[in-house]
């Protein structure tokens, strides 16, 4: 699908989201700063339509879907830098709690043929065999990413490009693929956004709008045309604004931790 598809799609989404009523039970909003940050008004919980089916989604014929009894066996290794549930503590490495399957298998896909350059991740990924990612990723999709904290002096910005994007600049609503409440589309093999560190989000951002690409599909063309168009300002605020985007879920998870 076109990026003008995807722009005209996220805005319709958007429009539809500030119309509706807020609803009850567990809903999404950032963490704020301080405690006098006014909290989000959350969109419509009604999933928009996924954008584009990615070909890491789809199992090659023959191999199962992950194993996540197999795949936490196979995690032990993933934990030095991830955690052992996958939230890890260094903001340099992200947060794969909760990510979706296909997305986990497509990224250490594209890590082990360098069609995705990251020298730390490729020692580990060399021998991994496509069940395996499977397995890895059935794993992590179990558990829970932490929520983090936004910026309050961020937040209106980021919350205003996330849930409706930026006309003027060409940037579609991040909510059009990665979900009202951050937690993406695996269907169409977009991630999972809330919880993840700024530091992270940023620099990959960063990355994308130098011209960055992980693979050579559609999917992989998506974010570096929108990154482009951003400042380092709209940046940040959106790396702040999804790292304290969280569920009642991963609320519940947080505060049984303390």
């Amino acid at each position: 699908m076109s990026f003008r598809r995807v722009f005209a799609l996220s805005l319709l989404i958007a429009a539809g989201a500030a119309a509706a009523q807020t609803p009850q039970g567990h809903e999404a909003q950032p963490n704020a700063a301080t405690p006098s940050a006014s909290p989000v008004a959350p969109p419509s919980q009604a999933a928009p339509q996924p954008l584009a089916k990615a070909e890491a989604d789809k199992a090659p014929s023959g191999l199962a879907l992950g194993d996540a009894k197999a795949g936490e066996g196979k995690a032990a290794t993933c934990a030095a830098c991830h955690g052992m549930d996958g939230n890890s503590t260094d903001k340099t490495y992200p947060k794969i709690a909760g990510q979706n399957e296909a997305y986990v298998a497509r990224q250490v896909g594209l890590i082990k043929s360098q069609k995705r350059q990251n020298p730390v991740m490729l020692p580990f990924v060399a021998n991994l065999s496509e069940q395996d990612m499977h397995d890895l990723g059935a794993f992590f999709a179990t558990k829970t990413s932490l929520p983090g904290v936004a910026d309050e002096k961020l937040l209106a910005r980021g919350q205003a490009l996330y849930r409706g994007g930026d006309a003027t600049l060409g940037v579609p609503a991040c909510m059009a693929c990665h979900g009202p409440d951050g937690r993406g589309m695996a269907g169409a093999g977009y991630p999972q956004l809330a919880g993840q560190w700024a530091d992270y989000v940023q620099a990959k951002l960063k990355d994308f709008k130098a011209g960055t690409a992980w693979g050579d599909d559609t999917n992989a063309r998506i974010m570096p045309e929108i990154a482009r168009h951003l400042g380092d300002g709209d940046i940040a605020a959106l790396a702040s604004y999804v790292e304290g985007l969280h569920s009642a879920a991963a609320d519940a998870k947080a505060t049984a931790a303390r």
